[in-house]
């Protein structure tokens, strides 16, 4: 008698440990991003998450410090990580970008990895400067883009594909100066799973890590 009740309080344990593990894993896997407002959309099966996330990064082509052409082709079936920048900023840029070039060095050699620093300033940030910016900083990463282009596409890619300013941001124009300090990460279908303050060292090493999760999907 003795030895069934323990058996029971065993099996009952063992379901327990399964049940647990179970919910830490699905408390790992990233949220979806649907809207502007930034909610999180936490879902599990993958027949739920085509029907409900239907916001993808739209298709898009702009030019790289190395005179490449650099379109959604690039990042089909990979993850990326978007960010905005310019060459002259000197408030927070230097750090977003210090912070980006952390990241890059954390997945060398990882071509299902990719990183796009959009300009905010095409008008100024021609090819040869993003060129002598890589340079001067020693940024040079093979998975990691600089890109410039038309100032219009640029914005409204920023704002109505990333949401890069929240919702406030999400209908204002090329007229309306863009400037964030936000980092999207996008998974290999381009739907955004992770928005963070790239101005931040913690926020960078949970990008990293939450890269790696992304990648076991």
């Amino acid at each position: 008698m003795f030895q069934i009740v323990c058996l029971k309080n065993r099996l009952l344990f063992i379901s327990f440990c399964i049940i647990l593990f179970s919910c830490k894993n699905r408390s790992i896997k990233l949220p979806y991003y649907n809207a502007p407002d930034f909610t999180p959309l936490f879902i599990q099966s993958e027949n739920d998450v085509d029907r409900k996330i239907t916001h993808t990064i739209s298709n898009f082509s702009f030019v790289d410090q190395d005179s490449n052409e650099v379109s959604q082709k690039n990042v089909e079936g990979k993850i990326h990580l978007a960010n905005f920048f310019f060459t002259s900023c000197g408030s927070i840029c230097p750090v977003l970008m210090k912070n980006m070039h952390t990241i890059s060095m954390a997945f060398t050699g990882d071509t299902n990895v990719v990183l796009l620093s959009y300009s905010v300033a095409p008008w100024i940030d021609s090819v040869g400067k993003l060129r002598n910016y890589v340079i001067t900083n020693n940024y040079e990463a093979a998975n990691w883009h600089l890109l410039t282009g038309n100032k219009t596409t640029i914005y409204r890619l920023a704002r109505q594909s990333y949401f890069a300013e929240e919702e406030t941001g999400f209908n204002s124009d090329s007229s309306n100066f863009l400037h964030t300090e936000h980092f999207i990460l996008v998974d290999k279908n381009r739907r955004i799973r992770g928005i963070y303050n790239g101005t931040l060292e913690l926020e960078t090493n949970q990008i990293i890590d939450d890269i790696k999760e992304l990648e076991k999907e």
